[in-house]
């Protein structure tokens, strides 16, 4: 594919170049031909050729206007499926409605991975599978069990509902530019998870104040969530640190916290 848009430093651009790389990437959705699929940042197709010659009922999501007239002339079959806008802020819920499942797939902007991840995972109610290509850093992180020091907010928000696989590493040498940092391939599969058992704006703020001062125990950096007068010492796992927690645990502690909040009768 001849380069006729130029990448982006501000847009996070570096458009990928090796076309088995990019048929990699679009086979790992192999298990969802029956769902649409939205594709984030497309650039110049690379990987939306492949999405469409696997039969994938494909839209995609593209701020760069250079893109935008580049796939619209390339690809006509797009006609219709090119939503012009940040895919952060668009409602997924509209594109697809009446709580219709779809899968999110991108070679996704470097700069914003990590608020992807946040977006996607507001609808994980619709949202069955999420894949592509990230920061090999960040997609290490995603993926991290419990027990490893690259587990962070994002490793355990997104494995309370999808299972999350690295699959492959991908060298800067084929992308134009070539990026400084090496990449990697990610896949979410939703699991079967309808409800954590908790309250799930709490589980969210004990996983954010844990990870804010990862280097504390949990005694030490929950400590501000207890209400006054209840002593940290009692906290249970008070003192591991945030890594080593599996998601359940998570569960588990907060709701204990939950319970020392709650109003006494």
């Amino acid at each position: 594919m001849s380069q006729q848009v130029k990448p982006k430093k501000a847009l996070g651009q570096h458009f990928l170049t090796d076309l088995d790389i990019a048929r990699r990437i679009a086979a790992t959705l192999d298990d969802y031909k029956g769902l649409p699929v939205m594709e984030v940042g497309p650039g110049m197709g690379v990987l939306t050729q492949f999405l469409m010659a696997e039969g994938h009922d494909i839209s995609v999501a593209e701020i760069d206007g250079e893109s935008v007239d580049y796939l619209r002339s390339h690809f006509p079959e797009l006609e219709g499926r090119i939503i012009d806008c940040d895919f952060l802020k668009l409602d997924l819920a509209q594109t697809y409605p009446d709580g219709q499942p779809f899968c999110v797939i991108g070679n996704y902007p470097y700069n914003i991975s990590s608020q992807i991840f946040f977006h996607v995972l507001d609808y994980r109610n619709q949202v069955k599978c999420c894949s592509g290509m990230l920061q090999r850093e960040v997609a290490e992180r995603l993926a991290a069990p419990a027990g490893t020091k690259t587990r962070g907010i994002l490793s355990v928000m997104l494995q309370a509902w999808y299972d999350v696989e690295y699959l492959f590493t991908v060298q800067p040498g084929v992308f134009n530019p070539p990026p400084k940092v090496q990449s990697g391939v990610i896949r979410m599969r939703r699991n079967d998870v309808t409800d954590l058992g908790c309250d799930e704006r709490l589980f969210k703020t004990v996983v954010k104040t844990a990870f804010g001062q990862r280097r504390k125990t949990l005694r030490n950096s929950l400590r501000g969530l207890l209400p006054a007068g209840t002593g940290a010492d009692e906290l249970p796992m008070g003192q591991m640190r945030p890594e080593q927690l599996t998601v359940g645990q998570f569960v588990e502690l907060t709701n204990f916290i939950s319970s020392l909040r709650a109003p006494k009768q």
